[in-house]
């Protein structure tokens, strides 16, 4: 039997209590199958059923409201969760925070090629990606909650060196997201602003049985879609549910840039704000050199696309993001993962393939917490669990990776009037402590594969040096270097014997003129055939 057209309410009626639900997509609604989600709770709510469900997603799932996997959050619906992040579903993560939910977080990577490894049959997952962090089980598994008892990664060894096994899982039903469905049940996803692992998801659950539902927004008579452009052919797919209100985002119905029809002009980003965060990103810009190949995380790192536009210099480099967009300038906000005039969009995996295969020559990233051994936490602190979303995979991989954040939290008031540091009011949390409370990043093993690491705050700027200790190199003009930066951490420094200022023309609103950093900036020696 071919493809049948369902509605919503009959697709959550295929999902039975104690299932596994893989489900595509991306961060804010980037080709999230929310309408598919939002059925199985409604049906929960009306009827009990189904329960004990079991959802596994590589990004996290959400509006940072209810949305997304937010829809599940309710107790006896949802008793496992396995994903990249929970950053998006805060009911989702209080669930978690007091174990109502068994909640794991891996790598976005990692679970998004396992999705690959499941459709081929294979055990699992094999990588180094993860080794020495929380989500090693030496060190926890990656579990967020104490109910989250099972293991679902192993230490294996194998060619002579320790990996990490992330063990597959059987998903009875697959939620999909594409934009047209044909009447053989061809998707193509051509208004989608990423790809994610589609075709994957759909081949991993037909292999074990289950069944693979896409949501889409439109129909079109078998055989008019372009064979290029299909994304998930129709002999995986067993049901299509249409929703013409199919949003592009969360926050966008429709954004021609995101799907790569038209590139917008670079004047059309605006610029950032001047402070704290454009501080940061513009120190950090001045690591670029021409033809960098990089990855922006979340956070304040997304800022520097938004820098490189302002200074005309976003061409100049080529910037990706881990949800498979390369070139162009990665959106920022509640839109992170998709982006703008970029070259080429692929699938999720084989970006991490990329990624963990050390083609990143710079990551930059964002941190929550970080030692004196240079070690960073982004995936749990305070009262608030996060995951680690794709910044192990980048973090452990790139040659070189600058770690961006405020020097405190939380409160923070700190200006710059005619270029030189005020800081009004301190922030209540202290950002360099004396120990993590969860390990997301580490320094000893970061220094054992000879990966430089750089730390960019608003005042300050650390190395990891080569006795693998926190070294303070740069300071903003009018810090006090003992109040306010040693002061203000858990742990003394090293300070290097050449400390220097920071360089002036960050400090003041007008541009920076990045195009003549990167005129002087030298690309490192790339590999090549003797």
């Amino acid at each position: 039997m071919g493809m049948r057209v369902i509605s919503a309410r009959e697709a959550a009626q295929m999902v039975r209590t104690g299932d596994t639900l893989l489900i595509g997509g991306s961060g804010g609604g980037h080709a999230v199958p929310d309408t598919l989600i939002a059925a199985v709770a409604e049906r929960f709510l009306a009827e009990g059923a189904p329960r004990n469900l079991t959802t596994v997603h590589p990004v996290g799932l959400g509006d940072r409201k209810s949305r997304g996997i937010g829809h599940l959050a309710h107790d006896g619906l949802l008793k496992r969760v396995v994903c990249g992040t929970l950053v998006d579903s805060p009911p989702v993560e209080r669930m978690a925070l007091e174990d109502r939910v068994e909640a794991y977080t891996l790598p976005q990577g990692a679970i998004s090629q396992l999705t690959r490894e499941m459709a081929a049959g294979r055990p699992g997952l094999i990588t180094h990606t993860g080794l020495g962090t929380f989500v090693d089980p030496r060190l926890g598994g990656g579990r967020q909650s104490p109910s989250a008892t099972e293991d679902l990664v192993e230490v294996v060894q194998l060619a002579g060196r320790e990996w990490l096994f992330y063990k597959p899982f059987v998903p009875q039903v697959a939620f999909l997201r594409g934009t047209t469905a044909d009447e053989d049940g061809n998707i193509s996803m051509e208004q989608e602003a990423i790809f994610g692992e589609m075709l994957s998801m759909a081949q991993a659950t037909r292999r074990v049985g289950g069944l693979v539902i896409v949501q889409v927004k439109r129909l079109a008579r078998r055989g008019t879609l372009p064979p290029k452009s299909v994304k998930i052919p129709g002999m995986m797919v067993d049901y299509v549910v249409v929703d013409p209100t199919q949003m592009q985002t969360y926050v966008s119905d429709y954004n021609p840039a995101y799907a790569g029809e038209l590139k917008i002009p670079l004047s059309a980003i605006e610029p950032l704000a001047f402070d704290a965060r454009k501080v940061i990103a513009r120190r950090a810009a001045l690591e670029l050199f021409p033809g960098a190949i990089c990855n922006l995380g979340s956070g304040i790192s997304t800022g520097i696309a938004t820098v490189a536009a302002e200074e005309g210099m976003l061409e100049a480099i080529t910037l990706t993001n881990e949800q498979g967009l390369i070139g162009g300038a990665p959106a920022t906000g509640n839109e992170v993962g998709a982006s703008r005039n970029y070259h080429a969009m692929i699938d999720q995996p084989y970006q991490f393939d990329f990624y963990d295969g050390g083609g990143l020559e710079l990551a930059f990233l964002s941190f929550a917490e970080v030692d004196g051994a240079g070690s960073v936490n982004v995936s749990r602190f305070g009262d608030r669990i996060i995951g680690p979303g794709g910044f192990i995979n980048i973090s452990q991989n790139a040659k070189k990776v600058v770690f961006s954040g405020t020097f405190t939290a939380a409160g923070l008031d700190i200006s710059w009037p005619d270029g030189q540091t005020r800081i009004a009011r301190e922030g209540r949390d202290r950002k360099f402590v004396a120990g993590l409370q969860q390990l997301t990043y580490s320094g000893a093993y970061a220094g054992s594969v000879g990966q430089e690491a750089l730390y960019v705050t608003e005042r300050a700027v650390f190395r990891r040096n080569e006795a693998g200790r926190m070294e303070l190199i740069e300071i903003a003009p009018g810090v006090d270097l003992e109040r306010d930066v040693l002061a203000q951490m858990g742990f003394r420094p090293d300070i290097s014997t050449a400390l220097k200022p920071m360089e002036a023309r960050l400090f003041r609103p007008e541009p920076i003129g990045l195009e003549r950093s990167l005129k002087v900036s030298q690309r490192p020696e790339r590999a090549s055939r003797a």
